[in-house]
């Protein structure tokens, strides 16, 4: 789901109006509209605004997941735990190597 959907939804499920939410950023109406017909990338200060101001997490108002609250644990498959737990261990500079070789990898099976 785009972003511009996903914040219209969360404006008319509060019963705001574009020109409150505009007000609350601090844009003028005309910018806020923008947004949310996808005619205009919204920054990320502004993202980060309209976040707090509705109370979800920004990957919610991205689309990346369908939980108000972000992403959770649960949300990650136990295998990409297990592989991000190694990874964490890594000293930062092999994690850059192993990067490489990661991405190496992923050109080759994914030909």
């Amino acid at each position: 789901m785009a972003y511009y959907k996903r914040i219209r939804d969360l404006r008319e499920d509060n019963d705001k109006t574009q020109k409150e939410v505009a007000e609350y950023l601090g844009t003028p109406y005309q910018y806020y509209a923008v947004y949310e017909k996808g005619s205009s990338e919204i920054s990320f200060e502004r993202a980060i605004a309209l976040a707090k101001y509705y109370n979800v997490s920004l990957d919610y108002l991205a689309g990346l997941t369908d939980n108000k609250r972000g992403l959770s644990h649960d949300d990650i498959p136990e295998e990409q735990r297990r592989i991000y737990n190694i990874i964490s261990k890594i000293a930062p500079q092999d994690r850059q190597r192993l990067s490489v070789l990661l991405k190496e990898l992923s050109d080759t099976l994914l030909k």
